[in-house]
């Protein structure tokens, strides 16, 4: 009797939907960390203003983490969108990255709040390695087990393999350069646009 007669699944589509809409409640959860001064209404515009130059830095840290949060859903529709079959498999290590993706918003949290500790960046860059590795696992896996379309390009495979590792690299980088200088750290992983379009190029046919 053949094996194949019962192959649980789920359809790949509610996969990604599902995915998607945990991307953005973990984009929402990411906001809602921004603390807003209560302000009074009598204040001149210069105390509003220093109020509001107050929560900068938690500006920022939000508006860098919502794109390191873009770039894990591009690279994610980025596999998806090669990916034909659904295995219940790939779908609990794909409900594993997406555990790591809400992780990111609350390891963001700490950043936001305790933006001089170099102990919140170390846990946030380590989620962040976890994840993308994950799905750097979840590329491989698919190709292993004839998940992705069988008319890809060899080199296309090994190109988007390449792409994906770029992320936990670079943020193990930053791991190191944290325990140099905490600021520069915080802005490292920004060479990931460069070596993304270098990647793309070379690997492109």
């Amino acid at each position: 009797m053949s094996t194949k007669a019962f192959t649980p699944r789920i359809r790949l589509e509610h996969v990604i939907a599902f995915s998607d809409a945990v991307f953005a409640f973990a984009i929402t959860l990411m906001a809602l960390t921004i603390d807003i001064p209560g302000l009074s209404s009598n204040l001149t515009e210069t105390q509003l203003v220093e109020s509001l130059f107050e929560m900068s830095s938690q500006v920022e840290s939000y508006v860098l983490s919502f794109f390191i949060i873009a770039l894990f859903w591009v690279s994610y529709h980025q596999v998806f969108n090669h990916i034909k079959d659904s295995y219940l498999s790939m779908v609990y290590l794909n409900l594993l990255f997406l555990l790591l993706i809400t992780l990111l918003s609350i390891s963001t949290s700490l950043v936001i709040n305790f933006d001089s500790y170099r102990v919140a960046y170390l846990i946030y860059y380590g989620v962040v390695i976890a994840a993308s590795t994950l799905l750097v696992v979840i590329w491989w896996y698919a190709i292993r087990i004839n998940a992705v379309g069988e008319n890809l390009h060899p080199l296309f495979k090994k190109g988007l393999f390449t792409q994906l590792l770029i992320l936990p690299l670079v943020f193990l980088l930053s791991i190191v350069v944290s325990f140099i200088n905490l600021n520069v750290a915080q802005y490292f992983w920004l060479i990931i646009i460069p070596l993304s379009i270098y990647i793309r190029h070379k690997f492109k046919h």
